[in-house]
């Protein structure tokens, strides 16, 4: 992707303080941290290496850089690079104790003050590097800014989107630091940053979870939440993203603890130079090694090392759940269930009545109906009935006609007021289908064995290929709810959402591959409601001896 300022575009007249709220400054550890993981290191020579800082903010990241260039200028007897560092930063106090400070690191260490000064004026100016000119780099590294892009002033949001392809939706502006920081890596280089880490899994962040995985190499994740990370306090979810500029390889993917500092960052930097390096748990922080990253469909699971090594295990050697002619849907959406949900069957013609399967009928793990039909105006074909034929069911939609006419959808096709917002698939209730609330702390499958519908609150999964029952005793194992809670939206209280985006990513064998004691046990399991056995069975059946915490 091409980044560059449409001609004559007046820039400066939007005031740089209008976005200056986005500062949050990384302690210098943490800054060692970044610089060792991306491999900017004293013993390479870095003169002939160009470096990037994209917010400088007051120098943090500039004099863990300044710092280890003047030691290689040093030891080889040259003088320091005119291009070896680039950094930017859209407030003027900022550049400007960027440069006072850089200036006082390199005299402090004996280089010539009118020297130092000169260079610092190059490295270190004013400017906005979402908008500036392309600057080719071996390394950039920072934390850029946390600023929604609806808290930025209007003509330079426009021109943020206009020369960032991956800042769509509600984005944070990281995501375009992102996306330029990448786009200027030279073949082998490598970024750095330390940010909030909700773009691997919120919508916002698609198309720049797309743009890393078809396109660049994550090396290292290391979440670091509950690190005292910034010289301030700051709710910020952050975590530390080494990308490089090549083909996918190996991945070490860490979490850390409040203990994690100084220390542990050294010996997590150790951990992942040593080739062949064992996952490593301790107080501080977990690490293991992945063999790759994860695709750039949806979003990126979350947990510890240990459980996303076990996912990517299970994503290489299992099929996506509907790759097994299996299918995940959702219930029956009304848009007015007072009107088309009743318990009484004398209000409309018997053949009108769908019998319907509510989240409160599944409650128990076995089906238990209590009474709801759907008012169902569709005919087996798909289309609507005509209410000329049905007297009972044309008085009952009349009385409800205002309610109904104010439905979004019926005011898009006046004609069809009286419709469902989804229209019914007549061969779905007759098919056995296992049913998912869509809120619950444990995934919860329940066997309709072909008698209801499902409302909306329902997911259901139909299959061609499984015994309903044994995969249902996969569903209700520990290792289903793994996948989902990797990927699932955890609401207050710890209940997730059990929804199709999620269900789709569980992984399954395929279902003639499975020993028929296996299938047997899984089946029993399903009946019983024994989630353990469920699990001890789907251990098995995937060939791994436990789920990691």
């Amino acid at each position: 992707m091409t980044h560059r300022v449409p001609p004559n575009t007046a820039v400066e007249a939007i005031p740089a303080e209008a976005v200056e709220n986005g500062e949050v400054y990384t302690r210098r550890w943490v800054v060692d941290m970044i610089l060792d993981l991306v491999g900017y290191t004293s013993d390479l020579d870095l003169a002939e290496k160009t470096i990037i800082d994209p917010a400088c903010g007051t120098g943090a990241f500039l004099l863990g850089v300044a710092e280890r260039l003047s030691t290689v200028c040093r030891k080889q007897g040259r003088n320091l690079p005119e291009r070896g560092i680039r950094a930017f930063d859209l407030l003027s106090r900022n550049v400007q104790s960027s440069r006072n400070a850089v200036t006082d690191l390199l005299t402090a260490e004996g280089w010539g003050k009118g020297e130092v000064e000169n260079l610092v004026t190059q490295w270190i100016r004013q400017g906005d590097y979402l908008l500036e000119p392309d600057h080719r780099a071996d390394y950039v590294v920072g934390n850029p800014p946390y600023i929604r892009l609806e808290d930025v002033p209007d003509q330079r949001m426009k021109m943020y989107r206009r020369n960032h392809e991956t800042m769509v939706g509600r984005a944070d502006i990281y995501i375009g630091f992102y996306e330029r920081a990448l786009s200027t890596l030279s073949p082998g280089g490598v970024l750095g940053f330390i940010c909030a880490d909700r773009w691997m899994r919120n919508q916002y962040g698609r198309e720049l979870r797309r743009l890393v995985a078809n396109n660049y190499s994550m090396e290292v994740v290391a979440i670091m939440h509950d690190v005292d990370a910034f010289e301030e306090q700051v709710s910020a979810y952050p975590a530390i993203t080494v990308i490089r500029n090549q083909q996918q390889g190996p991945v070490a993917a860490a979490d850390t603890t409040g203990q994690f500092g100084p220390e542990q960052a050294r010996d997590l930097v150790s951990w992942v130079r040593t080739a062949g390096a064992p996952p490593k748990s301790a107080q501080s922080f977990q690490v293991a090694r992945l063999p790759h990253w994860f695709s750039a469909d949806d979003s990126w699971p979350a947990g510890s090392p240990a459980r996303l090594a076990m996912l990517e295990y299970l994503n290489d050697r299992f099929l996506a759940l509907e790759d097994t002619s299996t299918r995940v849907g959702i219930g029956v959406a009304t848009g007015a269930d007072a009107v088309f949900l009743t318990t009484d069957p004398s209000i409309v013609e018997e053949d009108r009545l769908l019998p319907m399967s509510m989240v409160r009928d599944a409650k128990s793990g076995h089906l238990q109906w209590h009474g709801t039909y759907l008012v169902n105006p569709w005919d087996r074909s798909g289309n609507l009935v005509n209410l000329d034929e049905y007297p009972k069911l044309r008085e009952y939609f009349e009385k409800n006609r205002l309610v109904l006419q104010g439905r979004y959808i019926a005011k898009k096709n006046p004609g069809h007021w009286y419709k469902t917002i989804d229209k019914i698939d007549a061969k779905l209730t007759k098919r056995p289908k296992l049913l998912l609330p869509d809120m619950k702390l444990t995934i919860h499958p329940v066997l309709d064995e072909g008698d209801y519908y499902p409302h909306h609150n329902l997911y259901y999964v139909v299959s061609d290929t499984w015994d309903v029952k044994v995969l249902g005793g996969l569903l209700l194992s520990r290792v289903a709810q793994a996948f989902v809670e990797a990927y699932a939206v955890r609401m207050r209280g710890g209940t997730l959402r059990f929804q199709a985006q999620y269900l789709r990513r569980i992984r399954v064998p395929k279902p003639d591959s499975l020993q028929p004691a296996d299938a047997l046990a899984l089946a029993e399991a399903f009946d019983r409601r024994d989630v353990q056995a469920a699990t001890d069975a789907a251990l098995r059946v995937y060939g791994i001896d436990r789920i990691p915490d």
